[in-house]
């Protein structure tokens, strides 16, 4: 079966930001992780971070967020793609609206806090001076069930 090759490069990224919730899980977190790219290379990478931390803004994608900007030297990440895990919520959405990126491709949808669709359409919405492109459900499966046998340990 020939995957087209946007598909593959995805395909590629979205496992990158597995192994960082990998990471995230063996830490004690919400296996969560994030990836940005940007030209085919890595600007920046995070995974979930708030119960180490104590803070309820260390989520992948704010935290890969971060890494890109120290990195680049600037907020602004236009012509980035941003893999998370796990579908955005509201305050990460807003923050990569803000930082510009171009594209965001998410593993797993979150039917409690989506802002990319699943529960809240932020990301797409008209209302923003900003669009990015969005793409879910690339490595699904895997992200899901990562996430469920987590959550399924925890009780």
């Amino acid at each position: 079966m020939n995957i087209p090759p946007q598909e593959q490069i995805d395909q590629q990224w979205m496992a990158h930001a597995l192994a960082l919730a990998r990471r995230a899980q063996s830490e004690g977190e919400v296996p969560v992780g994030a990836v940005i790219v940007r030209e085919g290379a890595i600007i920046g990478e995070g995974r979930n971070r708030m119960i180490g931390t104590y803070d309820a803004s260390a989520h992948a994608e704010i935290d890969a967020l971060r890494d890109a900007g120290r990195r680049v030297g600037n907020y602004r990440l236009p012509g980035a793609t941003l893999y998370a895990t796990l579908e955005p919520c509201l305050m990460c959405a807003g923050a990569m609206i803000h930082a510009r990126l171009g594209r965001v491709v998410y593993a797993a949808t979150d039917p409690k806090t989506g802002a990319a669709g699943s529960v809240f359409d932020v990301m797409l919405s008209d209302r923003h001076n900003h669009r990015l492109e969005v793409q879910g459900g690339v490595l699904a499966n895997e992200a899901s069930a990562m996430l469920a046998a987590f959550f399924r340990d925890r009780r």
